[in-house]
């Protein structure tokens, strides 16, 4: 009995070369997406899956080893390309700064990520109807970021917030996306007059909201939900 039970165990633990084998796919998986990014924005959305196996020094088998087909790779791309702008976006969402500095941020953040990718960019915003809407997605989760952080604050002075804090969060990143990919195609304006722009109309929209419910905000100190009650309460700003 107690044989079996240790040849059943020594079956489903993974010896070292099972784990090594493993800790190898996955850097090579790693590899050939970073290759394909770097085909896709120096070739554009044409790219073949044999220029992906050239710039990662392999064998095209290989890469639809790992990926099954094209799309299975270009899901995998766009996996990574969201990774990389949320490693941007959600630092600057998140951090404690005043308004102007994390408004400024994230926009920085944004307008950055698409000016060093524009081929990355576009080619996920205008996929196929048959690939996964990447863009889209990125945009919802976005724009429920934004709606949780501008919500916290409101509901101290509205607990209906929620609704005007969705609605906002929406109509925001739709202006921004626009608003970047006008940029990308024409570059009338240079990228930091863009973002001061941006900036001083995104706050105006907070402050503004913000007035409407008698709290006034100071847009160069960090904004603390207990300081809005406090001073809604007493008539004073925040």
């Amino acid at each position: 009995m107690a044989a079996r039970q240790q040849d059943a165990a020594s079956r489903t633990t993974p010896d070292g070369r099972t784990t090594r084998w493993a800790a190898h796919r996955a850097r090579r998986r790693e590899q050939l997406i970073d290759a394909a990014l770097e085909v896709l924005e120096e070739h554009g959305p044409d790219f073949g899956m044999n220029q992906v196996a050239a710039r990662a020094g392999v064998t095209k088998p290989v890469v639809y080893r790992h990926f099954g087909d094209r799309m299975g790779l270009v899901d995998a791309m766009g996996d990574r390309a969201t990774n990389l702008l949320m490693s941007r976006l959600m630092p600057a969402l998140f951090a404690d700064d005043a308004p102007l500095v994390r408004i400024r941020s994230m926009l920085e953040a944004f307008l950055g990520f698409v000016a060093e990718s524009p081929n990355v960019y576009w080619f996920f915003a205008r996929r196929t109807p048959e690939g996964r809407d990447v863009v889209g997605a990125d945009k919802s989760f976005v724009a429920d970021a934004l709606r949780s952080v501008l919500a916290e604050y409101l509901r101290t002075v509205d607990p209906a917030a929620d609704q005007i804090a969705a609605v906002w969060a929406r109509g925001a990143v739709g202006f921004v996306l626009n608003t970047a990919e006008w940029w990308l195609e024409s570059r009338e304006v240079a990228r930091e007059d863009v973002v001061s722009h941006l900036t001083t109309l995104l706050w105006a929209q907070v402050d503004g909201m913000a007035r409407h419910y008698g709290v006034e905000l100071d847009p160069q100190r960090p904004i603390s939900v207990d300081e809005i009650e406090r001073n809604r309460r007493s008539g004073r700003g925040a």
